[in-house]
């Protein structure tokens, strides 16, 4: 099966927790604090295999959890970090966060690597809390929680050139007399229900990356037929190659064939009409064929260059073959997101979310909600088994401005405050 968009869940690895520990050696009076750190937690890193070809594998596993950094020891020891969680992607791979829409990561290369969710740092031990005066703090941190997100994986096949054009024009048979590779032909429509690759050699020497994709539709940009759910291939291709069937076999006129393919092209993404296309006037050995492709010509407006060919009969390949291989040498990359180059740099601008300290709300019981991802991230990294954590933690909500933000919304002595899955007293 062809897999090429999946959903799954990531989360980096918490950090580990801090201790609280002193030095106890004999002939050592006051030791002092002696609690060490926690170790970071893991990332998720996805890394390029080029020898995968789809996304099958995440059909079977959706969550990815990475392991906690290790907690603190005594005598001052540091957790250990946690080794990063690597997750292989074929190349093509764009990783995007289904929240913000924000693209995270686009993988082309063999052994490209990019972090998706990083793993929180280790909590700090009670030795870094030590002062002049608090000599032996019994104060300690958790280890920060990994970021987890959703994010969508989309896989747009590396190819040179891509076949398009409808369903049954010979696109699969020209594929397979151009190069080796061996894609199902039958005389029915959307035979090719998964896009096939294959290595095309020129006589002298040059190759190039040539897919066959499903058959496009009038619709399909909007989700008609198989073709929608291909077209993202077409993005990362430098040439168009439209196949189009001459002799007119299933009634359709050619020309209306070629403004409809590319009506289809233009709607789904309007930066594919900058990339060069080849018309290829196929099943020339049928009867008919060469009427209507002299009156093709004339009813061209685009000064697109055409081949006549026969993929039965091989008439016109080797022309072809070179044409686009010419074609390919001239072509740059296309870009697939907006970026700007400045000097040999090439730069992708991204929209960076802003870190809301925190939000007060009121639910219909009257309870004061806290929300927010640094007050959040705040309380996770408290340990509220300690008297002297709890007090740290009420200053810091003080020194963030949430007391006077509570009184501002209305608080009372004695009203409640709730915070994640607790609730507390507000207390004046």
């Amino acid at each position: 099966m062809f897999v090429d968009q999946v959903k799954i869940y990531v989360k980096g690895g918490d950090g580990g927790n801090g201790m609280v520990a002193f030095r106890r050696e004999k002939y050592v009076p006051m030791g002092g604090p002696a609690g060490g750190d926690g170790g970071k937690g893991a990332d998720v890193v996805f890394e390029v295999n080029e020898g995968l070809r789809t996304l099958m594998d995440f059909r079977y596993q959706r969550h990815f959890k990475a392991t906690r950094g290790e907690h603190g020891m005594s005598k001052n020891q540091h957790g250990k970090n946690a080794k990063d969680m690597i997750v292989k992607v074929p190349p093509g791979t764009v990783v995007t966060d289904v929240e913000t829409n924000e693209i995270i990561a686009d993988l082309t290369e063999h052994g490209q690597r990019a972090v998706i969710a990083r793993g929180g740092r280790g909590g700090r031990g009670n030795s870094r809390f030590a002062t002049p005066s608090n000599p032996a703090p019994e104060l300690s941190e958790h280890g920060e929680p990994g970021i987890d997100r959703e994010v969508i994986l989309e896989l747009k096949l590396l190819a040179d050139a891509g076949l398009v054009g409808f369903p049954s024009v010979g696109k699969s048979t020209l594929l397979s007399v151009v190069s080796s590779a061996r894609p199902k032909i039958a005389e029915y429509h959307f035979t090719t229900i998964a896009p096939n690759l294959g290595m095309v050699e020129t006589e002298d020497g040059r190759s190039f990356v040539l897919a066959d994709l499903p058959g496009l539709i009038e619709g399909a940009h909007s989700g008609v037929g198989l073709g929608h759910q291909f077209l993202r291939h077409i993005e990362r291709t430098r040439v168009i190659v439209h196949v189009i069937d001459m002799a007119a076999t299933e009634g359709r006129d050619p020309y209306e064939d070629y403004l409809t393919i590319n009506k289809e092209l233009r709607e789904y993404n309007l930066r594919l009409t900058e990339r060069p296309q080849i018309i290829v006037a196929n099943k020339m050995e049928m009867p008919g064929a060469e009427e209507n492709l002299q009156k093709f010509k004339e009813q061209m407006e685009e000064d697109y260059p055409i081949f006549p060919i026969s993929a039965i009969t091989r008439q016109g390949l080797r022309d072809l073959v070179f044409a686009i291989a010419d074609i390919i040498e001239k072509t740059p990359e296309f870009p697939l997101h907006d970026e700007v180059e400045t000097g040999v740099h090439r730069v992708v601008y991204k929209h960076e979310a802003e870190e809301t300290e925190f939000v007060i709300t009121r639910d219909s019981a009257g309870t004061f909600i806290v929300s927010g991802d640094a007050i959040e991230k705040l309380f996770k990294m408290t340990d509220f088994s300690r008297d002297e954590s709890v007090r740290r933690f009420a200053r810091q909500l003080r020194g963030m401005g949430v007391d006077e933000a509570l009184r501002e919304k209305g608080a009372k002595d004695g009203d409640t405050v709730k915070l994640l899955d607790y609730e507390f007293e507000f207390i004046e």
